[in-house]
């Protein structure tokens, strides 16, 4: 028998992917790259795992928005804007299997960008153009407008700024870049936001799976 990808090598390891058999050095080139990894796959949480423990900080040509300072208290002052961040980027993923990092942060990126032409008095919105993104940008857009209009009047907190929202979401999308690996099909950084905002058990089972068209 040989490696079910690259019909050379022999199998080693079972990819649940493919539902078949293939070879180390294939299961690590491919993964998430044109392998569709599940998220429970061994191979793949070693990977991460791994990964996590030596990654490297990001560079500043690779840091969003340099010029933005995002004050850590302030972070924790707001940190149920981010757990509902959170959740409606989670609960989108039950939804639609197939997310991944890079449609993530297009959308946190887009809505940030949007948020911040707002501080200059200007309304640009520039939704992504991928329909999955597009439809993420919406669902977290929702989120942030829901959260304002329930926010208003909360003792103790003052009400969620249009510049409160673009300061998280630029947090979150630095989070997200330190987070993903950089493959095409990485969902390294949803896994990250999993294991620190688990979802309830019958979200994650009972929730239907919606197409974007």
């Amino acid at each position: 028998m040989s490696c079910a990808i690259c019909e050379k090598r022999p199998p080693k390891r079972y990819c649940p992917a493919k539902g078949e058999k293939i070879c180390a050095i294939c299961c690590g080139r491919e993964r998430e790259v044109t392998i569709d990894c599940p998220s429970d796959c061994p191979h793949l949480t070693a990977a991460h795992r791994y990964e996590a423990e030596h990654r490297k900080p990001l560079s500043a040509e690779e840091y969003p928005y340099r010029e933005v300072s995002v004050r850590e208290d302030f972070v924790y002052e707001r940190w149920p804007v981010v757990a509902g961040l959170a959740a409606a980027i989670l609960n989108f993923q039950v939804q639609h299997k197939d997310l991944n990092d890079s449609a993530v942060c297009a959308a946190i990126e887009a809505l940030a960008e949007t948020l911040r032409t707002l501080g200059t008095g200007i309304y640009y919105e520039r939704p992504p153009d991928a329909p999955l993104a597009r439809a993420l940008y919406g669902r977290i857009a929702g989120f942030l407008q829901e959260f304002k209009q329930s926010d208003t009047g909360r003792a103790g907190t003052a009400p969620l700024k249009d510049a409160d929202a673009f300061h998280l979401l630029v947090f979150l999308l630095r989070v997200a870049r330190q987070e993903t690996n950089g493959r095409s099909r990485s969902r390294a950084f949803l896994g990250f936001l999993r294991a620190r905002f688990p979802l309830p058990a019958e979200v994650e089972n009972d929730a239907p799976r919606i197409i974007i068209p």
